[in-house]
């Protein structure tokens, strides 16, 4: 949709993905659903990016959003969306590979491993990006992608995104190199150094962890980049927005005062399997942008053109981000499909919490009415264009 113009429509349409590692299942479980419905009103060949006019995502939010705006040889989405799924149950044991001995000295020795360096040494994610997207950059996506990563030189969030790749070369990345830096989760996977170059031979390097530290949850950038640009908004009404988390734990009351009073270094990075530091992070990071953008929302009155689906209620392995036993994957994809079936929530600005809206349906019902608000968008946008292109023709 981005190749017509913004204000061909009514609507301005944003996708965003959540951080999230291996929970990246459950959204891409939601975007299965979605692009299904797509294809049942517009045809087979309906594609997500074919839909939407910025895609955001974060850490594995980002390599989602790489998959579905990354063209193949045929110049269409690298992979459909019923195939997110299988991309993560064929990879992710190699990316979070895990002992299959479990006796002491293993685990000690992976313990004491994790607290000098990273977990994973990252280097199955870093072969597997470069096969997969080869030389492709940032400015060869079918629609235009924000992805957050953060530079830990310059201790600065950077922002990649389509729109400036094509103003400055310097920020024309390869789309593989992305993929690694807004991934690098700290403590799991290591940083990522790469460089650039322009056509004056200038040179630019990047120093990259996981965009989680900036944006976990991308929606607000992805509505920043639109209102940078006053000529995509003229005319425009309103924006459809669709928010994808990847699940937490908030609700299962882990983590309390009296127990982390007594923490050190140790505990904040390291309790029973867990990271409360990244969980911490992560989970702020997400909330305060959904408060933000569920203000403005209810604000204008525009709850409906707003849609947030999370599951806060994760319990034990699936609320981990690199667990990847056969049991904990199928038990993601569940919840993924259970997550349809629920009655949409919204967050409660008090508590923080997702609260059931009366009378809205679920969420298969909704994201039912938003694929057909996104194919009239789309087909309207069609018609209109067809119609200014035998004007200037006549």
């Amino acid at each position: 949709m981005a190749s017509t113009g913004l204000a061909k429509g009514k609507m301005v349409t944003v996708l965003s993905i959540d951080g999230g590692g291996i929970r990246g299942i459950i959204p891409g479980t939601l975007l299965g659903f979605l692009e299904s419905k797509l294809q049942e009103l517009d045809g087979p060949s309906a594609r997500i990016a074919d839909y939407f006019d910025i895609i955001a995502g974060t850490s594995t939010g980002g390599l989602v959003t790489t998959m579905l705006t990354a063209p193949n040889k045929d110049n269409r989405p690298l992979y459909a969306a019923k195939d997110i799924n299988e991309f993560y149950l064929e990879h992710s044991t190699k990316i979070f590979p895990h002992s299959s001995r479990k006796n002491f000295v293993n685990s000690m020795t992976s313990f004491f491993g994790w607290v000098v360096r990273p977990k994973y040494d990252g280097k199955y994610l870093r072969s597997l990006t470069s096969r997969l997207l080869g030389n492709l950059t940032l400015t060869q996506t079918l629609t235009n992608v924000i992805i957050p990563t953060f530079d830990i030189k310059l201790l600065q969030p950077v922002i990649f995104s389509t729109n400036d790749a094509k103003l400055n070369d310097l920020k024309n990345a390869k789309l593989a190199d992305v993929c690694v830096g807004t991934s690098a989760a700290p403590t799991y996977l290591p940083a990522h150094y790469f460089e650039t170059k322009d056509a004056k031979g200038r040179t630019r390097n990047f120093n990259l962890i996981d965009g989680g530290v900036a944006a976990n949850n991308p929606t607000m950038m992805a509505i920043s980049e639109i209102r940078k640009d006053s000529t995509e908004l003229n005319g425009v009404k309103k924006m459809l927005v669709l928010s994808l988390g990847t699940g937490k734990a908030k609700n299962k009351g882990k983590y309390t005062a009296d127990r982390s009073s007594k923490w050190g270094w140790l505990n904040w990075t390291f309790n029973y399997g867990a990271n409360p530091l990244i969980e911490v992070y992560q989970d702020a990071s997400s909330d305060m942008v959904d408060f933000h953008i569920s203000t403005l929302f209810q604000t204008l009155d525009r709850t409906n053109t707003y849609l947030r689906i999370q599951d806060d209620t994760l319990t034990g392995d699936p609320a981990g981000i690199d667990l990847t036993s056969s049991e904990n994957l199928d038990r993601l994809v569940e919840i993924g499909n259970e997550l349809l079936k629920k009655p949409v929530s919204r967050v409660n600005l008090d508590t923080g919490k997702f609260e059931e809206i009366k009378n809205e349906g679920t969420n298969e019902e909704v994201l039912t009415r938003f694929a057909k608000q996104l194919v009239q968008e789309k087909k309207l946008r069609e018609n209109q264009y067809y119609l200014k292109v035998h004007k200037e023709y006549d």
